[in-house]
């Protein structure tokens, strides 16, 4: 009898975590090296690197930093509490060089339960309503927002409901250099872009109707067991359920899988465009999130737009990020 008992316990929790699933993961060593022109007569080369951290999605250890740097260090700014691993150079007679590399386990994230009963917003998520530089929440934006959630009164439905008009009225570009800029009165007019760019319009249409929304900036692992990284870039979404929290959303790759796979019906894409509604991969690494960011220590060429990339002062004038010309940089990949 007792034998019994316990086959037919093994076979209830055998049948649970078949039907439930294990959570994927992804285990691999991430190394960035990075290589700035310095030219001559050059006094000061700072560069910010965004700093992954530890969460509930994603661990990061072994951290490993070199360079010929005179100065180096973590710090944190003060409106999002993003991490940058900060470098400095005085007066260098040769390129400026840093290596960094970390262990990191990435999980999938699955948030599907929605709660039917929605609480009141906490006061530290209603920063999450406010416009930015290139991101307003009035006029145009506001209009298509009311029009795309009428007759919604929840914010898990108004959320959903833009996602689906993201995804059915806007397109990827690929010629679009890096992740975009993200300035959405030009989206409004184009109807297409790259990821921080369908992302930057999704959080401004969300924040215009009082939904919480911020961006958020990452990089992919790519497939395979190693490789090159630097341009896997990508930016996604997430949005605060009251009564539930962040549960994050990716629109803009629902809309690269339509153009990866040639999809030409929206409602053969349907499998895609419910999985990156609450929920993403565990090919991805999240950096932090914010707009129009004051960095630490202060940048001195004024707010940065977002922050994701390596950036570069050279006596307080930036160098871009994403010409691979004075400043350059390489992102690698190995599985462990």
């Amino acid at each position: 009898m007792q034998k019994q008992k316990h086959l037919f316990l093994v076979l209830v929790f055998s049948l649970f975590f078949a039907s439930s699933g294990e959570t994927k993961e992804r285990k691999a060593e991430v190394t960035f090296k990075v290589s700035v022109k310095v030219p001559s007569g050059a006094q000061d080369v700072r560069l910010w690197l965004p700093y992954p951290v530890s969460d509930e999605n994603q661990t990061i250890e072994e951290v490993k930093v070199d360079g010929n740097f005179s100065q180096n260090g973590i710090y944190r700014e003060k409106k999002f509490g993003n991490l940058a691993l900060y470098s400095r150079w005085e007066k260098l007679n040769e390129e400026a060089k840093l290596s960094f590399s970390f262990k990191v386990t990435r999980k999938e994230v699955t948030k599907k339960d929605f709660s039917q009963k929605e609480t009141t917003i906490p006061l530290e998520v209603k920063d999450f309503l406010a416009p930015s530089s290139l991101g307003p929440i009035d006029g145009k934006i506001k209009e298509i927002a009311e029009e795309a959630t009428k007759g919604k009164k929840m914010t898990f439905s108004k959320a959903r409901s833009l996602y689906d008009y993201l995804i059915d009225n806007f397109a990827r570009d690929p010629a679009i250099k890096g992740c975009g800029p993200g300035n959405v009165l030009s989206l409004l007019e184009a109807k297409k872009g790259k990821c921080a760019d369908l992302h930057s319009v999704y959080v401004c249409l969300a924040k215009s109707v009082g939904v919480p929304a911020r961006e958020i900036m990452g990089i992919r692992i790519p497939k395979g067991a190693e490789g090159n990284m630097t341009g896997a870039y990508h930016c996604w979404a997430e949005v605060y359920i009251p009564g539930y929290g962040w549960i994050p959303i990716d629109p803009s790759d629902v809309r690269k899988i339509i153009l990866d796979k040639k999809i030409e019906k929206l409602e053969e894409a349907k499998e895609y465009r419910e999985y990156y509604f609450g929920a993403i991969d565990e090919n991805r690494i999240q950096f932090g999130t914010g707009r129009d960011l004051t960095l630490s220590p202060e940048q001195k060429a004024g707010s940065l737009n977002y922050f994701m990339y390596p950036y570069v002062e050279i006596d307080g004038k930036t160098l871009d990020w994403l010409a691979q010309e004075d400043l350059k940089y390489e992102i690698t990949f190995k599985e462990f």
